[in-house]
């Protein structure tokens, strides 16, 4: 006799992901693995006494989604900021802060996060001046929507020292005025890390609280799934203290931060991270690395000169020799490797370093991959395919039409635009490709992102629109997504003996526009066999 199931999802669209059994209308679960798929009538005979019927109605059931990009505790603790999301005038941020600073006569310190850019009241740029306006009395620190940048009053400046700038090291500017002081412009965290090193540190009960927050907003879009993209044996210790505390809603892999200063042998806390990696939602095994910053921040690392300032590249955290090292070493042992690359170049040297690292170690089963690559030569498409390099890209950062006077398409220019965010091109030289959202630099709803990568429209008449197909979009969420971490057996699809990892939506995908993709909601999120949200 078959073993009852312990919850079966019945009358749904089965979106399985998998190529030889695309399409079901049923699936059980036992304990944490799917036990059937298949049709309603096969999963009726595992009815038993205890089992939980759920009747989606119709609508589509997917496998978990995965983010593959993603600031699990960064994200978490900015939920205490000023939230400036999506603000589109300087008249909005004024009402956010003061109204911030009206509900918080105690706090020191004011913080904002996701300050976009371009809004200063005057159409120039964004100074200390327009931020002391607000608040002339207390340190003010807004932080843009990309974390690369922030903006200070200058009771901030004063605070941090930075009023007349300092050393910031490699692709850091404290952007100064024609008076010789600090204008209030900080551009990576050379330049604006003194300041928010005097920002108060939530204790561990808050940060315990923050991050169940951002946990419950990741189960109800469906995300069951992340790869964490900061770390260290720290940051690895408090999600697997939340994982034995029954708090941990997503499986989280956790890479080891390289920068500019750490040294060789450091390289080895990442195999640490793996060995100590014991609970069944926690993993570790790579590392990560930052080669440039933004473009809207002028750090990001440009082939050819910024389209307003020609003259102008951008800068590299890592010379060409120091990370062919970095990641030889890396690689050597075993590692996997996630860079953040912006620009153009910042995305060549990227892959010449892992070309390196081939030529010294072997070719292997490695997975590199570069984040991101927002601008990509057609010269270096070939090279993904040929290294085995894996593209981790995020649908909702490309700017939308209309809004070519956007900060980002302006810093670059019309004549790289058709290859910005080339997520169509990237896949036609045959790269492997996962999608996430960066949050919390955008909003990390996947079905945001997959009605962004699917409904995308040329920028130019007779340019190509980089869209891709909505199968493609959902296999870079899942299968390919799952492929990205080496755990495409366990997870990324619905079949029988996978872990059962589920994203129930409020409707039946195949039935509706693509428009609507991004008014589509998660009905029911199951991560290990567990229902961690139900709308």
């Amino acid at each position: 006799m078959a073993i009852s199931a312990d919850i079966i999802i019945t009358n749904a669209h089965v979106l399985t992901m998998d190529d030889e059994n695309p399409l079901a209308e049923a699936i059980a679960v036992r304990g944490n693995r799917i036990s059937f798929v298949g049709t309603p009538e096969g999963a009726a005979l595992l009815h038993g006494s205890q089992t939980r019927i759920i009747n989606a109605g119709g609508a589509t059931l997917l496998p978990g989604l995965i983010d593959s990009h993603y600031h699990l505790l960064l994200g978490s603790l900015h939920l205490d900021d000023i939230q400036l999301h999506g603000l589109t005038a300087f008249a909005q941020v004024a009402d956010r802060v003061r109204s911030y600073v009206a509900s918080h006569p105690e706090t020191e310190w004011l913080v904002g996060y996701g300050m976009p850019y371009g809004l200063a009241p005057d159409g120039g740029e964004l100074t200390r001046a327009h931020l002391d306006s607000l608040v002339p009395d207390r340190p003010l620190l807004l932080t843009a929507f990309d974390g690369h940048t922030a903006f200070a009053n200058t009771r901030a400046l004063e605070l941090g020292g930075a009023m007349r700038g300092y050393d910031c090291g490699p692709n850091s500017e404290i952007v100064l005025g024609a008076d010789g002081l600090a204008n209030g412009e900080l551009r990576e965290p050379g330049a604006f890390g003194p300041l928010r090193a005097l920002l108060p540190k939530p204790d561990a009960v808050r940060k315990r609280a923050l991050l169940k927050l951002g946990l419950a907003e990741a189960a109800q879009y469906g995300i069951t799934s992340i790869h964490n993209m900061d770390g260290n044996m720290e940051r690895l210790m408090l999600y697997q203290s939340s994982e034995q505390a029954g708090e941990l809603t997503v499986r989280v892999y956790v890479p080891f931060d390289i920068t500019p200063a750490t040294e060789r042998d450091q390289i080895t806390e990442a195999l640490a991270m793996r060995s100590a990696a014991t609970g069944r939602l926690v993993r570790a095994g790579a590392v990560k690395f930052f080669m440039d910053g933004v473009v809207e921040g002028y750090t990001g690392l440009l082939l050819d000169g910024y389209a307003e300032q020609p003259n102008r590249f951008g800068e590299a955290n890592f010379t060409p020799e120091q990370f062919n090292e970095l990641a030889t070493e890396a690689d050597r042992l075993g590692l996997q490797i996630f860079v953040h690359a912006i620009g153009d170049l910042a995305v060549r040297r990227t892959l010449d370093g892992f070309e390196a690292a081939q030529h010294i170690n072997g070719k292997r089963d490695s997975r590199h991959r570069v984040e991101h690559i927002e601008l990509i030569h057609a010269d270096d498409l070939p090279r993904f395919a040929e290294l085995g390099v894996l593209a981790s890209m995020q649908p909702y950062h490309a700017p939308i039409p209309p809004d070519y006077g956007s900060v980002w398409c302006g810093r670059v220019g019309p004549q790289r635009w058709e290859r910005s965010f080339a997520w169509r091109s990237v896949l036609d030289a045959g790269a492997r490709m996962a999608f996430g959202s960066d949050w919390p630099v955008v909003s990390q709803n996947p079905l945001i992102g997959l009605g962004v990568a699917v409904n995308r429209t040329a920028w130019q008449p007779g340019m190509r629109s980089q869209a891709v197909t909505l199968a493609e979009a959902l296999a870079a969420y899942t299968t390919g997504a799952a492929y990205a971490e080496f755990e495409e057996r366990r997870k990324g699809m619905i079949r029988v003996g996978m872990l059962a990892d589920l994203a129930l939506l409020d409707r039946d995908m195949s039935a509706m526009p693509s428009t609507e993709l991004n008014h589509t909601r998660v009905a029911l999120t199951m991560c290990d066999g567990r229902i961690v949200y139900e709308g």
